[in-house]
């Protein structure tokens, strides 16, 4: 019996750990003004996720879609990846905090591209990456 309650213990903590290596990957800027100036800087688009600290869409967004290393590789050369909670951040005037996990595109001057709520799995994702590139055209 203690083997097992060990055992368990021990996947948990893995878990653990490879969803916190995962976020790491992700290296989500957090201020605003910031991501729009690198945005600038490196001739990037803003991908914005607000979300909120106890969403369980959120979070399943984040383990089913962003914990996906293709995914994220394929993102961070075309954006520069913000991520504000609507409990921790200020989020700017006229971006929605209601229905999250909530996503916007921008341009680097702030501009909206396009916004979509929800959370997405894997290939419905790709999908919306791809209508952003047409709309991006």
């Amino acid at each position: 019996m203690h083997h097992f309650l060990f055992l368990s213990k021990f996947f948990f903590a893995i878990m653990l750990l490879s969803s916190t290596l995962t976020a790491v990957e992700l290296d989500w800027e957090h201020n605003y003004e910031n991501a729009l100036s690198s945005a600038k800087k490196e001739q990037k688009k803003v991908y914005l996720f607000i979300g909120a600290d106890n969403c369980r869409h959120c979070d399943r967004f984040k383990k089913l879609t962003l914990s996906n290393k293709a995914l994220i590789t394929q993102m961070k050369e075309d954006y520069i990846l913000l991520y504000m909670s609507r409990d921790q951040h200020k989020i700017p005037k006229g971006l929605k905090t209601c229905g999250v996990p909530f996503h916007y595109f921008l341009t680097s001057t702030g501009k909206i591209i396009a916004e979509v709520q929800g959370s997405r799995e894997l290939a419905g994702w790709y999908d919306v990456l791809d209508e952003i590139d047409l709309i991006s055209e």
